[in-house]
């Protein structure tokens, strides 16, 4: 697909721009050991982070990708304010960014390209995260999983950039480390670009068939124009 007519460049968060399982973890074992529960591990985290906190809390608690239908929605809810409460808490300080992303995401800014965030992440805890990484200035729009009445991948936060911005879908591309963020780009016919690097429950980005397969950030800047 031609990038040449590429405006905005819409960026998923958590195994996009940021490895975010270490504090995700911490927030996450102190939720569900407040519940009664079993304490849960960094790597477990790393295989259920992707969906969105709700489907976070609930993966730990039932141990498992898959949630166990008899957890009550109270329990559920209650692990979530434990685990909102915690992250808020942990302050981010062990989440740490790719490497090459600072430097590419400032010479895409430089070249004039239109840069958004669009995360399953809460919307509450992202500006945060960005000011401490030195991004905030980049991003003319940040959309948290809760910013709309539907998240990846879902195409409803793609849609509403393409139309904020009165965008055609050829304008816009999405990047991102997981299924989700690729559906959600081919739902709103746009262009995706993937990373095989973050978090995508085990499975190999490519068997999601992106448009570009790239293996980091900088090739980001090499494979668009106006960019070296």
């Amino acid at each position: 697909m031609a990038l040449n007519l590429t405006k905005l460049l819409a960026f998923d968060l958590d195994g996009t721009l940021l490895d975010s399982v270490p504090d995700l973890a911490i927030a996450t074992d102190q939720a569900v050991q407040a519940m009664g529960h079993p304490s849960v591990s960094e790597a477990q985290v790393r295989e259920w982070v992707g969906n969105g906190a709700d489907v976070l809390v609930a993966r730990a608690l039932s141990r498992s990708m898959h949630i166990d239908p008899a957890l009550s929605d109270e329990t559920k809810q209650q692990a979530r304010q434990y685990f909102d409460r915690f992250y808020a808490e942990c302050g981010h300080t062990q989440s740490n960014l790719y490497p090459s992303v600072a430097e590419s995401l400032n010479k895409l800014h430089q070249a004039g390209y239109l840069l958004a965030i669009v995360t399953n992440k809460p919307y509450q805890f992202v500006p945060e995260i960005l000011s401490q990484h030195g991004l905030s200035d980049l991003f003319i729009d940040v959309l948290g999983g809760d910013a709309l009445e539907k998240k990846k991948p879902d195409p409803m936060p793609l849609n509403h950039l393409l139309e904020k911005h009165q965008l055609s879908t050829a304008e816009m591309i999405m990047i991102g480390d997981s299924k989700n963020d690729i559906l959600a780009a081919k739902n709103a016919g746009v262009t995706s670009v993937a990373l095989p690097y973050g978090y995508n429950h085990g499975e190999p980005i490519e068997s999601s068939h992106p448009d570009y397969l790239i293996d980091d950030l900088s090739q980001l800047v090499e494979l668009l124009p106006s960019c070296h």
